[in-house]
C-alpha cells in the first residue's frame, strides 16, 4: 500500500476498515480538457475575483481590525458567518499549491494567516462577529455559527499542512480547535452549533494529529444532535436544525440541505475511524433516501427556498428548485466518504451526476459569475443583479450574479475544484480503480510495487478511455474500471485485443495481469442521446422527459430556438429522433448539442379560465418544430433565457 501519506482532503487512519485508499493531489494530475483548464482558471482568474470580493465586502477587513496594532480599519460588515468565506477561499489556496506554487497565491495565503492569528485571542478563540462585540462567546450556538466557521478554519489549516508542509495556518487552527475541546469536551457542554461542519473537521483533525480528543468531541457533537438540545425558539424548527431525531433513529435527510449533508460527512468520517456499524447503517439509508427521492436530475438536491430545505419523498418542482451549490458539494463529500468505506460504484455514480450537471453549471464560463440556488427550470428570462444581495428571493435571475453577500458557494467551488484530482483514483493492495474519466497522469504504490500510468480520454464527448502503463513492478496487479449506472455495461480491450471481463457486484469491472510499459488498455462505455422520465410520484414532471447523453443532462434554451418558439408552450413527439452534433468549440470547450423534433402548442386557443372539462379542451396540436439542447452546465452564459430540463411528450397531461 501507500508508503507515504497522499495530499487529499479525506484521509482516514482507520485503513482496515476502508474499502478503497485514496490518492492525492501528489499522486493524481489532471493534464488536460475541461476539468483541468478550469483549474488553471481557478487559479489565476477566480482567486483573485474571490479575494478581491472578500476584500471589498469587508471579510478580511472584520479579522484584521481586531490586530491590537490595527489602526483606521472599518467597523464589521458583513453576516456573522463570513469568516467561514474566508477559509474556504484559503483552503482552495491550499490545494492549488499541492499542485503548484506561484509566489503570489503563497504569499497570500502567507498574509492572510497573519492576519488571522494577530485576530485570534490567547486561547485560541476566533470569531470576528463575536469578538466585535456583536454577540457573546458560545451564548448563541444556534445561530452564531462559531463552531461551523472553526471548523472551515481547521479543514484550511489541514489541507496547507498536507499540500507544502508548512504549519503557520495549520498551528491557528489546532489553538482554536483545541479551545473548543476545553470548553465542550468530556460533557462540560450539552450542546452544539446550528450550523454542521466542525464534526468533520474535528475527525479530520484526529487523522492529521493522532490526537484522540477531537475524535471524542466530534462524537459528543453527533451524540447530542436530535435531542432538542439546541435552543430554536427564535430561528426556526428542530428539524430544520437535524436536531429532532438522534442520527441513529433518522431514515432520511430533512431540514437545511446543506446542514443536513455536512452533519452526514461527519457521521461517515466517526463511522470510519470507529467502526460503529449503526452509524455507518444510518448514513447509508439517509444517503439511499436522499439519492432515490430527494435528488434531482441535475444533481441538485434541496428543493424549498424556505429554509433551503430538504422537501418530502419525491417534491421535486423544476421551476421551485432551490439546489444550493453547497448543498452538491456536500452530497460529492459524503459519496466520497461511503466509496472509500465500502467500495460501491453507485456513490461514484452520484460524484460523476453533482460534477458534471449542477456543479459545472454552478459556475460561468469566465469563471467570475455562480450561482446560489440553481434552477432546474426558468420560466421567465431575468437579469442578474451585479451582486445579487438576497440569494434566498424566488425569482432567482437566469444569470449569474458576480458575488453574494452569503458568498459560501462561491470559495466552496474554489476549493472543491482546486481538489478535484483526489476524486479520480483509488488503490486497494493489488489494483488501481479508475472513478471518474479524465485526462490523468497516476502514480500509486501498490503491495507489489510502484505502477504509473497516463489515462486518455474526451469524455464524455465519447466513452473511450484508454490506459497506457508507463511504469510497472513484474508481478501481476489489476486495472479495476467503473460501468456507470446509466452505462449497463462496457467494453474492455488490451493491446487491442477483446479482453474477457464482468461487472462485479459492486459495479466495476476488472482486468488483472503482469503489466509491462507500453500496454494499452481500452475502456469503452456506451455513450448515446437517451430520454429519461422521473419516478411517476414526482408529479411536477409527469408526463415529461428528458435528455440525457452519458452522465450529462441536457437543457432547452431559449437562445438555441428557432424564432417564435415560446418554451414555456412545446411538447416532444413521442417518435422524435435524438440527433447529435459534435462542436469542437462551443462556449469554450468541445460539447455535443441534440435536437429532436417537438410541437410548439397551441396553447392561446384556451378561453376564458386556466380550467377546462378535459372534453372541452382545446386541441394542442400546433407546428411541428426542431428543439435544440445543450448542456445543463452550459446554460445561462449567453445573457437572460428561458430554460428547461423535462419537456412534456406530446399527448401528455403535463
Amino acid at each position: 500500500m501507500n508508503t507515504t501519506r497522499p495530499v487529499t482532503p479525506v484521509l482516514p487512519l482507520a485503513t482496515e476498515r476502508l474499502a478503497l485508499h485514496p490518492l492525492g493531489l501528489d499522486g493524481v494530475e489532471i493534464r488536460s480538457g475541461v476539468w483541468a483548464d478550469w483549474q488553471k482558471d481557478n487559479r489565476e482568474i477566480t482567486t483573485p475575483h474571490s479575494f478581491g470580493w472578500l476584500e471589498n465586502d469587508g471579510t478580511v477587513d472584520n479579522l484584521r481590525r481586531l490586530d491590537p496594532a490595527a489602526a483606521g480599519v472599518p467597523e464589521r460588515r458583513g453576516p456573522w458567518f463570513t469568516d467561514s468565506d474566508l477559509y474556504k477561499a484559503l483552503e482552495g489556496v491550499a490545494w492549488d499549491l499541492g499542485r503548484a506554487e506561484p509566489a503570489e497565491l503563497t504569499a497570500l495565503l502567507s498574509d492572510i494567516t497573519a492576519i488571522i492569528r494577530n485576530a485570534q485571542l490567547p486561547d485560541g478563540y476566533i470569531n470576528s462577529f463575536v469578538q466585535a462585540g456583536l454577540d457573546v462567546r458560545w451564548d448563541n450556538l444556534v445561530k452564531s455559527h462559531e463552531l461551523y466557521c472553526i471548523g472551515h478554519l481547521i479543514q484550511a489549516g489541514i489541507a496547507h499542512k498536507r499540500s507544502t508542509g508548512d504549519t503557520e495556518l495549520f498551528d491557528v487552527a489546532v489553538k482554536a480547535a483545541d479551545v473548543v475541546v476545553a470548553d465542550f469536551g468530556n460533557g462540560r457542554r450539552s450542546d452544539t452549533d446550528g450550523h454542521e461542519e466542525i464534526e468533520m473537521a474535528l475527525v479530520e483533525l484526529y487523522r492529521e494529529t493522532g490526537d484522540r480528543d477531537y475524535l471524542d468531541l466530534a462524537q459528543q457533537l453527533v451524540d447530542v444532535r436530535g435531542h432538542r438540545t439546541l435552543d430554536t425558539t427564535n430561528f426556526g424548527d428542530s428539524p430544520y436544525y437535524q436536531d429532532a431525531t438522534p442520527v441513529r433513529d433518522e431514515t432520511t435527510v430533512v431540514g437545511h440541505a446543506v446542514r443536513a449533508i455536512y452533519l452526514l460527512a461527519g457521521v461517515v468520517d466517526l463511522a470510519i475511524e470507529t467502526g460503529e456499524d449503526a452509524l455507518l447503517q444510518a448514513a447509508i439509508t439517509q444517503w439511499e433516501s436522499m439519492t432515490a427521492t430527494k435528488t434531482y436530475l441535475n444533481g441538485a438536491v434541496g428543493s424549498r427556498f424556505i429554509g433551503e430545505a430538504f422537501g418530502d419523498s419525491y417534491e421535486l418542482p423544476p421551476d421551485l428548485a432551490y439546489g444550493e451549490t453547497c448543498a452538491t458539494i456536500g452530497n460529492i463529500m459524503v459519496s466520497w466518504r461511503l466509496l472509500l468505506l465500502t467500495g460501491e460504484s453507485r456513490f461514484a455514480d452520484a460524484i460523476e451526476r453533482a460534477l458534471y450537471n449542477l456543479f459545472a453549471a454552478s459556475t460561468s464560463t469566465d469563471r467570475t459569475g455562480f450561482f446560489y440556488n440553481n434552477p432546474a427550470q426558468r420560466r421567465t428570462a431575468l437579469e442578474a443583479a451585479p451582486v445579487d444581495t438576497r440569494p434566498d428571493r424566488a425569482d432567482a435571475p437566469g444569470t449569474r450574479p458576480v458575488w453574494f453577500e452569503c458568498a459560501c458557494c462561491p470559495p466552496n467551488i474554489m476549493r472543491t475544484i482546486a481538489s478535484l484530482a483526489a476524486y479520480v483514483t483509488t488503490t486497494t493492495a493489488d489494483a488501481l480503480q479508475v472513478h471518474q474519466f479524465l485526462p490523468a497522469s497516476v502514480q500509486a504504490d501498490l503491495s507489489v510495487g510502484s505502477v504509473r500510468v497516463q489515462i486518455d480520454t474526451r469524455y464524455p464527448l465519447d466513452g473511450v478511455v484508454e490506459v497506457t502503463v508507463l511504469e510497472a513492478p513484474g508481478a501481476e496487479w489489476a486495472l479495476e474500471f467503473r460501468v456507470p449506472d446509466w452505462a449497463g455495461h462496457a467494453e474492455l480491450a488490451v493491446n487491442g485485443l477483446p479482453a474477457a471481463s464482468r461487472t462485479d457486484d459492486r459495479g466495476y469491472v476488472r482486468v488483472s495481469r503482469v503489466w509491462v510499459p507500453g500496454d494499452t488498455i481500452t475502456y469503452t462505455i456506451p455513450v448515446e442521446a437517451r430520454l429519461t422520465v422521473a419516478h411517476p410520484a414526482v408529479d411536477a414532471v409527469r408526463g415529461a422527459v428528458a435528455i440525457e447523453r452519458g452522465p450529462v443532462v441536457y437543457a432547452f434554451e431559449s437562445v438555441d430556438q428557432q424564432a417564435g418558439v415560446d418554451l414555456n408552450h412545446v411538447e416532444l413527439l413521442r417518435d422524435a429522433e435524438l440527433v447529435e452534433e459534435i462542436r469542437e468549440e462551443f462556449l469554450g470547450q468541445p460539447s455535443v448539442l441534440v435536437s429532436a423534433r417537438g410541437r410548439a402548442r397551441r396553447d392561446a386557443d384556451w378561453e376564458g379560465t386556466g380550467w377546462k372539462r378535459l372534453e372541452d379542451a382545446p386541441p394542442s396540436d400546433g407546428d411541428e418544430v426542431e428543439l435544440r439542447a445543450i448542456p445543463y452546465a452550459l446554460w445561462a452564459n449567453r445573457g437572460p433565457s428561458v430554460m428547461r430540463i423535462f419537456v412534456p411528450l406530446e399527448g401528455s397531461a403535463a
